[in-house]
């Protein structure tokens, strides 16, 4: 017999080769793992950015300038306004035509859930366009006199 026998003259001595079916489980139960999480860890929030160093955006219409400052007021075009108040001017600005652009302005100590909480109204009233307003970076500052 290839794996042992039970006659008395041979000598009873361990299998030296390696059982791989439960390693071999163990590599699909994670493939499977793996197949399934991997779409979860891809999503991420599609933000479209400007750049510091980029030359100013033209003006395509109304916008409207919604400030964040760094204890989490906010100030709906200079003026400071409630959440209450908010939502509802925001839903008022998703029904104008052509929808006004929210231009998103956050103090650098903003906490991330304040932001994350009013362009999540933004989107429950509707504004799909949101763009944030960042400073050039002192340092991709053209010197003076040089030409852009």
């Amino acid at each position: 017999m290839a794996f042992g026998g039970l006659s008395d003259g041979e000598r009873n001595a361990p299998i030296s080769d390696i059982n791989m079916t439960p390693l071999i489980d163990v590599m699909l139960v994670l493939l499977v793992i793996f197949i399934i999480t991997a779409p979860l860890l891809t999503r991420a929030v599609r933000l479209d950015l400007p750049r510091a160093t980029a030359a100013p955006a033209p003006d395509t219409g109304h916008t409207i300038d919604l400030s964040i400052d760094a204890q989490g007021a906010l100030y709906w075009d200079g003026a400071r306004v409630d959440e209450r108040a908010l939502n509802g001017k925001l839903a008022a600005a998703a029904k104008q035509t052509p929808a006004p652009e929210l231009h998103l302005r956050a103090d650098r100590a903003t906490r991330y859930e304040t932001i994350a909480r009013v362009m999540a109204d933004a989107q429950r009233a509707g504004v799909s366009r949101i763009g944030f307003v960042t400073l050039p970076d002192p340092a991709d500052r053209a010197p003076a006199g040089s030409l852009p």
